[in-house]
């Protein structure tokens, strides 16, 4: 079973952007947003995904992961029946230490929101923390991509 380590944090400041290596743009959405098992189409680039993820653990950083590449004309045929909402997000790619962080800058209608994640290889392990990483949302269920196509960012304010 694959199962994904990853931590989230708010984004404090855009500096992030000056030690990217690459940038993509990322259109994603739900075919089924239950929290027990959602099902996501993504066009990520030239590329079509389609991706389960489960219900996450107490900390909310380990959950059950699985992804497939599509063709990018599946993954656009899928979307006609996905459940209302969209995610649309820049994703820059930031090395750090021994890890990567994936920046995400949202747009549409969670315009403003930039989250950083981090994928990890065990819960407790340690990584560098860089100066524009803000406060950490792991497990906060308001920041899961599923969630902010129901309850836009927009909406919070």
């Amino acid at each position: 079973m694959a199962q994904e380590i990853e931590r989230k944090f708010l984004v404090t400041d855009h500096s992030y952007r000056d030690e990217a290596t690459r940038q993509t743009k990322i259109v994603q959405a739900y075919l089924s947003s239950d929290p027990e098992r959602n099902v996501r189409i993504r066009i990520q680039g030239e590329k079509g995904f389609l991706t389960i993820k489960g219900v996450g653990n107490q900390s909310g950083a380990s959950r059950y992961e699985w992804e497939k590449e599509i063709p990018v004309e599946e993954a656009e045929e899928l979307r006609a029946i996905c459940e209302p909402g969209i995610i649309e997000k820049t994703r820059y790619i930031v090395p750090k230490g021994k890890h990567i962080y994936e920046v995400d800058e949202f747009r549409g209608d969670n315009d403003g929101l930039v989250i950083a994640e981090i994928e990890l290889e065990k819960e407790g392990e340690p990584f560098e923390k860089p100066g524009w990483l803000g406060p950490e949302v792991t497990g906060d269920p308001a920041y899961y991509n599923s969630m902010l196509a129901k309850n836009s960012y927009r909406n919070w304010k």
